[in-house]
């Protein structure tokens, strides 16, 4: 009695479906991720290098790093 009020399984294009809603679902995650690692970490990390380089000076590096002596090629004077 109870086998008949069972609804019949769907065999036919079961995979062909649950593909469609599996892939779907996976373009959409990855979409997501992608965004969040854009504006979660590239961007805060773009503009960290432009305050970065915006007041940097190499030549005063470069004098701080031959004061200490840590270049050979330009030793201290």
């Amino acid at each position: 009695m109870s086998a008949a009020l069972l609804p019949k399984p769907q065999m036919r294009g079961l995979l062909a479906r649950r593909m469609k809603f599996h892939l779907l679902g996976a373009f959409v995650v990855s979409m997501g991720c992608a965004a969040l690692y854009k504006f979660a970490v590239a961007e805060p990390r773009k503009q960290a290098y432009a305050d970065f380089y915006r007041s940097y000076d190499p030549m005063k590096d470069f004098e701080a790093m031959k004061a200490a002596g840590v270049l050979e090629s330009a030793p201290p004077k």
